[in-house]
């Protein structure tokens, strides 16, 4: 795979993960408590889609450039590829996102659930939660094994360039979000809000 040019399963898992990134976002702002399921469910389908895809790309040049800096050989395209696959468990989280969504209804995204919320709910959103972070978790270590892989280096190594890598990208996004606002005000107001 690593010979492979970026393709369509690229996009579509960079996508999907986007979508999941978004879902779980909502859900720390508890924005169950101001927007409807539709509201999330569409917003995290629109935007999220295209933020994921951007970040593949943002990411996928952040880690070229610290692998080669950190001693590593890999090309753009392969560092694409690992974050795509290795964001499987992630993709597979949008799931039960939306499964939860489509049961709890607005209280799947608020941050602690209300008290007049039934037991059942109150349990299914902690498995919910509890098996996304699991399969968080399962994407960083398959990240991690792809970096150690594509780039040749030890899996200590790997795994400070994945950290280093995720606090540039944080920074990048929040630059380009700052950006974005000042030049189109009102088109970031997808993102919930406190």
């Amino acid at each position: 795979m690593a010979t492979r040019p970026i393709g369509v399963v690229d996009y579509l898992l960079a996508a999907v993960q986007g979508v999941g990134n978004f879902l779980a976002l909502y859900r720390t702002q508890g924005a169950g408590a101001h927007s409807s399921v539709e509201e999330i469910l569409g917003n995290s389908i629109a935007v999220g889609a295209i933020a994921g895809v951007a970040s593949l790309f943002l990411l996928g040049v952040i880690y070229q450039r610290l692998g080669i800096r950190a001693g590593g050989k890999a090309t753009t395209p392969q560092v694409i590829h690992v974050l795509a696959y290795g964001g499987v468990p992630m993709a597979a989280s949008v799931v039960l996102w939306v499964l939860t969504a489509l049961l709890a209804g607005e209280s799947a995204f608020l941050e602690t659930p209300r008290a007049d919320v039934e037991g059942f709910v109150v349990l299914l959103l902690h498995v919910q939660f509890a098996t996304y972070v699991l399969l968080l978790v399962w994407s960083i270590v398959l990240i991690v094994m792809g970096f150690s892989e594509i780039q040749g280096l030890a899996t200590r190594k790997a795994l400070g360039l994945w950290f280093l890598g995720q606090v540039i990208g944080f920074l990048a996004s929040i630059f380009l979000a700052v950006v974005i606002g000042t030049l189109f005000p009102g088109i970031l107001h997808f993102i919930p809000q406190r």
